[in-house]
C-alpha cells in the first residue's frame, strides 16, 4: 500500500475496482484546513479520464508494473502490433491502450508498462517527440515567417497537425506526442 505522498506522474492505482494511471498530479496545503492531493487519473481499461481529490495520508493500493521497450510493427484496423526488442515476443494492443496512435510511425520504440501480476499490457508511452515527414501542406510563401499564423499539414502517418505558413511538403518536422502539436522544423 502506497500513500498520497508517494503519488507520481505515470504511477498506476488500483481504485473504484478499476486500474487507473496518474496523468497529473498538485498537491496542495492551503493555509487552513488539511492537505490534499489533486489528481488527473487515466482509466487503463476503457481510456476514460477522471478528475479526484485524495485528502493527506490517504491510503491507495499500487499496482506493480514492469516497464519493456518495444518496436511498434504495424496496424491492423484498430489492432497495432509490437515487438519486444529483447525477446522478440510480440503483442497486440487495442487502440483505445494508446495516447497518440496517429503519431506512430513503423519502426518507432516505445516503453510498454506491464502489470506483473498478470502479464497483461496496461499503457503504451511513446517517446516525447517524434520526427515526421510532411506528405501534404499548402506551399508556403516568402516572408510568412514573421507571424503566428498556422496551417494543417499531414505527416507520413495520416496525421493532421497545425505548423507555420514557412514549412512545405517534404519538410521533416519534430511534433510534442503529449499534445500532437508542431514543435520545430528538422533539418537533415
Amino acid at each position: 500500500m502506497a500513500s498520497t505522498s508517494d503519488i507520481r506522474n505515470g504511477l498506476c492505482i488500483k481504485f473504484n475496482h478499476d486500474i487507473y494511471k496518474i496523468i497529473e498530479f498538485l498537491h496542495v496545503k492551503p493555509g487552513k484546513g488539511p492537505a490534499f492531493v489533486r489528481t488527473k487519473l487515466k482509466s487503463l481499461t476503457n481510456g476514460k479520464v477522471l478528475d479526484n481529490t485524495f485528502s493527506a495520508g490517504h491510503k491507495i493500493e499500487d499496482i506493480r508494473v514492469e516497464t519493456q521497450t518495444f518496436q511498434y510493427l504495424y496496424a491492423e484496423g484498430d489492432q497495432f502490433h509490437f515487438m519486444n526488442t529483447e525477446s522478440y515476443e510480440q503483442i497486440t494492443l487495442d487502440k483505445k491502450i494508446l495516447d497518440a496512435p496517429d503519431l506512430l510511425k513503423e519502426g518507432t520504440n516505445v516503453m510498454v508498462q506491464i502489470n506483473t501480476e498478470t502479464d497483461i499490457p496496461l499503457s503504451v508511452d511513446m517517446p516525447a517527440s517524434i520526427v515526421l515527414e510532411v506528405t501534404y501542406a499548402e506551399p508556403g510563401v516568402k516572408g510568412n515567417t514573421a507571424t503566428n499564423a498556422t496551417k494543417p499539414a499531414k505527416v507520413e502517418t495520416g496525421a493532421s497537425v497545425n505548423v507555420p505558413l514557412f514549412i512545405n511538403e517534404g519538410d521533416k518536422i519534430k511534433i510534442d506526442t503529449a499534445t500532437g502539436s508542431y514543435m520545430e522544423r528538422v533539418k537533415e
